[in-house]
């Protein structure tokens, strides 16, 4: 990539109306022009001029569906980017005792992109991570034999990703805690197995979670990990 072609990029990106849609597909929903106009508070003209250009840049994708086209990012390698464009904000003193003293809100579990991220995302990772069950490579994790025993107790089995062209384990840095959290194809996965094991509920219209009475159990018996 050329000099040129970075800075245009990230004009592109960097643009207020433009950087709150990224931040919002974070959640890793689709949503219509539409929808994103009234999210930003802009015009349904503006709106599609914006989404033009981040869909000539290969930023988004659209996809159509009966009268409606959805759009969301085009790759999870767009979702990282912004994740990690979010660790350039500097905390306060305020936000930082808001966070310790909080076990709720986004800063303490939600979805990043198709993964889980906050204060549990990364506390469950550290804690696979200090089992031996994952271990930090670069900007991946790799994923250990006895890991994929643990894995395979809660419904995941290695066979699954083998002719997956995405990465198996990521390391993405969370912008809340500073830390790593799991991403990449094992990061969505386990979300998904979360999600249908019933550990983890959404709250509607945000990116939070909520981890259920059910998951607190099971995520102490698997893990030892007390989210009480």
């Amino acid at each position: 990539m050329s000099e040129s072609n970075f800075v245009q990029l990230t004009a592109l990106v960097c643009e207020p109306v433009r950087a709150k849609v990224l931040w919002k597909l974070l959640d890793g929903k689709a949503y219509t022009a539409t929808e994103l106009a009234h999210w930003v508070d802009v015009s349904p003209t503006s709106i599609s001029n914006h989404l033009n250009k981040l869909l000539k840049a290969e930023v988004l994708k659209v996809v159509p569906s009966g009268r409606y086209r959805y759009y969301s990012f085009a790759n999870s390698q767009v979702a990282y980017a912004i994740e990690s464009l979010a660790n350039l904000v500097p905390e306060d003193t305020q936000d930082k005792k808001r966070k310790k003293d909080s076990k709720s809100g986004v800063t303490y579990c939600r979805s990043c992109y198709d993964h889980l991220a906050g204060y549990v995302g990364v506390t469950l990772t550290q804690a696979m991570v200090k089992r031996g069950y994952l271990k930090p490579s670069g900007k991946d994790f790799l994923v250990s034999s006895q890991g994929w025993e643990w894995l395979a107790l809660i419904g995941i089995e290695k066979s699954y990703f083998l002719n997956s062209r995405r990465p198996l384990a990521r390391q993405c840095l969370d912008w809340s805690e500073r830390r790593a959290h799991l991403a990449g194809h094992l990061g969505a996965v386990f979300l998904e197995k979360g999600r249908e094991n019933h550990w983890f509920k959404s709250v509607k219209f945000s990116r939070e979670l909520i981890i259920t009475s059910k998951g607190r159990q099971e995520l102490y018996a698997l893990l030892d990990l007390d989210f009480q």
